[in-house]
């Protein structure tokens, strides 16, 4: 019997702009990829693509994300810069919080380009924060600075060693995933995160005691594909480890992109509000200078 062609499925791409002081690709504009997510996407047998920006000074060609889009089968949203506040309406609150407008630009017509043709999207860490946006969330610049009573989420001497605890929603689809586990422990390296939900999502996940959103999904309806995102990142869970198994997580995604080959979404009205706030937020990030954070 044949086995079945494996899913391909869309990675989003980090930056490093152009800088003349560094010693090696000297002042060219990098778009790469971090290996442990790779490796992660890849333990089921998906094949993993990264997408490239196909914007930029040394553009050639017609490829665009929507060809992507079309092509492949599913996206990961990767975690990465801030998300540059503007986008969400705000002024940012210091120098170092104004995020990565070029790459916000990218990110938010890439997600548009793969909710259009119903094709599942799946977000880690900036990824959740970015879908959050585009879908018409907000955000916290800094959540120990802007939440009552929030716990440090990010400590960057330990990075991916910092944890905390979670509480699952109960009845919500992650806790389909995880029966019999309402509070888990995760990884936590995130210092922004979600102030106002995006119409349309449900949280599947609060942090422990001080309540910030940690996994969110948005709602079944006619016209739309499968949106889920966490604020932790699965893919630095080792094995036998104390944290959430990231087993199930992917695997649901998975199956959501292999359902979506035989089932194909036939988006309609309910990603109107997405093209709309898409083109406000491209217009808007388009029109100052281009800013990073590290």
């Amino acid at each position: 019997m044949a086995c079945a062609p494996r899913l391909k499925i869309g990675l989003s791409a980090c930056f490093q702009h152009a800088d003349s002081s560094r010693p090696l690709f000297t002042n060219k504009t990098l778009q790469y990829v971090e290996q442990s997510i790779v490796h992660w996407i890849m333990s089921s047998g998906a094949i993993v693509v990264m997408v490239p920006c196909p914007t930029g000074e040394t553009a050639r060609g017609d490829v665009t994300l929507q060809d992507y889009a079309q092509w492949l089968d599913g996206l990961v949203m990767r975690g990465g810069a801030d998300v540059w506040p503007g986008n969400y309406g705000e002024e940012p609150l210091r120098a170092e919080w104004i995020g990565d407008r070029v790459r916000d630009i990218y990110d938010l017509a890439l997600v548009k380009a793969f909710a259009e043709v119903g094709k599942p999207i799946f977000g880690v860490c900036r990824g959740l924060q970015l879908i959050n946006v585009a879908f018409g969330g907000t955000l916290y610049q800094d959540i120990e600075t802007q939440h009552p009573g929030a716990l440090q989420h990010r400590d960057a001497t330990a990075y991916d060693q910092h944890f905390h605890d979670i509480q699952i929603v109960p009845d919500s689809h992650l806790a389909t995933l995880y029966p019999g586990v309402p509070r888990a422990r995760v990884n936590s390296i995130h210092h922004q995160g979600i102030k106002r939900l995006a119409p349309d999502f449900v949280v599947e996940a609060l942090s422990e005691p001080d309540g910030v959103p940690e996994a969110i999904r948005v709602r079944p309806a006619p016209g739309r594909g499968y949106i889920a995102a966490t604020q932790w990142h699965p893919e630095f869970h080792r094995m036998g480890s104390d944290t959430l198994d990231d087993t199930a997580i992917l695997g649901d995604f998975l199956a959501a992109c292999q359902r979506a080959k035989v089932y194909p979404a036939q988006p309609g009205p309910s990603y109107e509000g997405l093209r709309d706030r898409a083109k406000r937020l491209l217009r808007s990030a388009l029109g100052g200078d281009r800013t990073r954070s590290t």
